[in-house]
């Protein structure tokens, strides 16, 4: 429950590692094929019949449903199709409205028609069909979360059950009340997966809170139907919430936790269940006995040198499956959601790792081991031969422009074609020739964080840049004609109102000077692992504390506070997020930002 345009590159990464250990390996997406069932001919007859027994009120988007079923479940499987890049000519039915049912998401084309004209009058005919039948599917998906299962979307299926809750005892209700159709399916194809594997060991990667119900889900079902098989749970979602676990009903699902990279808490697992090492050489390990959680070396810094993992491994899954959706017509959200994507690592953590709000102290951050560039170009002529896929994300904490340099003149001098963006500081290292480089070897787009702009709050957050550098680079990258997107913050400590309205017009000025072609603005979250976690009263913020269930702790992050300066920050992010919206379509950047904050009469 991740994406279902490309695969999460964690379980690619460590069933090559796994297989280069010996062992035979094979993957899954259970996200993926979950979504291929529901939404098909047979999925949505499923969805109907759920509803139609059902005795809650029904939504405008199952009541239109049901009104207009036979529509859907005679276009959802040609839709599907589009969606997967196949079939291209469903795109002249699809745009002249001759063929899909048009439920309450498309409200948000038709109420908007003149902009979204003025937007789509640059897109191609394909552009504007892909949009429409996203809307189509974004219409099914709410269809589902109001008649079958409240906590169901696309990717963050029951975020909020997980995402820094103290308690586990929301997520354990749900998954002891009665079964849905999304947990029916999910157990068939679970069913498949066992018939045809016959695994010894199962491992579930977690890399969001809304990876963690789904991930439940299959160890109740792996309990129940095939106890002798052992679970392994790990990931992201592991890495930065669980790590102050003390409520052992979370192993009901899963034998054993493993945080940090992978490789080597697998490998040591994997030799512990042969009876080749004793279980005290378990690594980042977690398991429990007797009721009680048991850490196998928690704070273990030991690791596999990144040099040494190959590269991930995506030839098992069904890569000519995943669905292409474009949600919003801006260019960033189509690349993310738009395009299936090799995705790859080029350096492990961050050169920089010295942001004060970033989880600088673990592992995925901290420690920071770049690969060799004609190592990383060898496995990209290895992924394009198993896949026959040339476009590369790079999922990098930031990018090192070193590497980066190096990367590119590997790539330019083999004379490969690849199509590739990724994630960067927008540091004064990326001159003009390093980014003409980038451009030649295939780099269409970059995202960095200039997070805020405001030289004080810069200094503040230890960027490391300056808004004259980042305005520089950036610029270099666009008249390159490398697409630019900006990650910008607000509320951060001690910012004031009137910072907030001035980082508006710093971001208003990238994008009259063509800096930037798209931003995004997130609200400051402050994060346990972060030096503002670790040293609040050096940024003027108070912790606020939170009782400790009696089962013990589930899951901590995410820390709430309390700031010196008392602002209405939910206020002022809905006027910076209309704002960039705006911007981002060239409108009302010749007008005074003091507009956006004019508060309604």
């Amino acid at each position: 429950m991740t994406q279902i345009n490309t695969p999460y590159p964690s379980t690619a990464y460590l069933s090559r590692f796994l297989q280069e250990q010996g062992h035979q390996v094979t993957q899954n997406d259970l996200g993926l094929d979950l979504i291929l069932k529901i939404f098909s001919e047979q999925g949505l007859a499923r969805v109907r019949d759920e509803i139609e027994l059902s005795k809650s009120q029904l939504g405008d988007s199952a009541l239109f449903f049901l009104e207009a079923f036979d529509q859907y479940q005679s276009t959802i499987d040609d839709v599907i199709r589009f969606l997967q890049g196949n079939n291209p000519s469903l795109a002249l039915r699809i745009v002249n409205q001759s063929l899909l049912p048009e439920g309450p998401r498309f409200s948000q084309y038709w109420n908007y028609e003149d902009q979204m004209q003025e937007i789509f009058g640059e897109l191609s005919l394909q552009d504007k069909a892909q949009y429409f039948a996203s809307l189509y599917l974004d219409d099914l998906a709410d269809v589902i979360k109001q008649g079958v299962d409240q906590d169901f979307e696309f990717s963050r299926y029951g975020e909020r059950l997980a995402s820094s809750q103290p308690s586990f005892t929301p997520l354990y209700n749900k998954l002891k009340k009665q079964r849905t159709l999304i947990d029916e399916v999910m157990d068939e194809i679970l069913c498949e997966y066992m018939t045809e594997s016959e695994p010894e060991l199962v491992g579930l990667s977690v890399p969001f809170p809304g990876n963690m119900l789904g991930a439940l889900r299959v160890g109740s079902y792996l309990k129940k139907n095939h106890p002798a098989i052992k679970v392994v749970m790990g990931g992201g979602f592991a890495n930065t919430e669980l790590r102050s676990l003390s409520d052992s009903r979370l192993f009901e699902y899963t034998d054993y936790l493993t945080f940090d990279d992978g490789e080597l808490p697998l490998k040591r697992l994997t030799e512990f269940l042969k009876g080749q090492v004793k279980e005290t050489a378990l690594i980042r390990t977690w398991t429990v006995k007797d009721g009680e959680i048991v850490r196998h070396q928690p704070d273990s810094k030991e690791n596999i040198p990144y040099k040494q993992i190959g590269p991930p491994d995506y030839s098992q899954l069904p890569l000519a499956k995943y669905i292409s959706m474009m949600e919003l017509p801006n260019p960033m959200h189509r690349l993310w959601s738009g395009f299936r994507w090799n995705k790859m690592i080029l350096a492990h953590g961050c050169y920089w790792h010295k942001c004060t709000f970033c989880d600088v102290n673990l592992d995925y951050i901290g420690r920071f081991e770049p690969a060799q560039a004609k190592t990383l170009v060898d496995q990209i002529g290895q992924i394009i031969k198993e896949t026959g896929s040339t476009g590369f994300h790079f999922v990098d904490e930031a990018a090192p422009p070193a590497l980066l340099k190096a990367f590119s003149k590997e790539i330019i001098k083999r004379k490969i074609n690849i199509t590739w963006w990724g994630n960067l500081r927008f540091d004064i290292q990326f001159d003009q020739a390093t980014v003409e480089l980038m451009r030649d070897a295939g780099c269409i787009a970059v995202t960095g964080g200039l997070e805020v702009a405001s030289p004080r709050l810069l200094k503040l957050i230890n960027k490391g840049v300056t808004i004259d550098q980042v305005a520089e680079v950036t610029h270099r990258f666009t008249q390159a004609g490398i697409y630019v997107h900006a990650y910008l913050m607000y509320g951060f400590p001690s910012q004031t109102k009137e910072e907030t309205i001035e980082s508006l017009e710093v971001v208003r000025q990238l994008f009259v000077n063509g800096c930037i072609h798209s931003a995004h603005w997130h609200r400051f979250l402050c994060t346990i692992h972060s030096p503002i976690g670790k040293n609040p009263e050096k940024f003027g913020i108070q912790l606020l504390p939170r009782a400790v269930p009696k089962e013990g702790l589930f899951s901590q992050n995410e820390i709430p506070f309390r700031d010196s300066i008392d602002i209405d920050h939910d206020w002022l992010g809905k006027a910076l997020h209309k704002a960039v919206y705006n911007y981002m379509h060239g409108i009302g950047l010749d007008q005074s930002v003091e507009t956006w904050f004019q508060k309604d009469e």
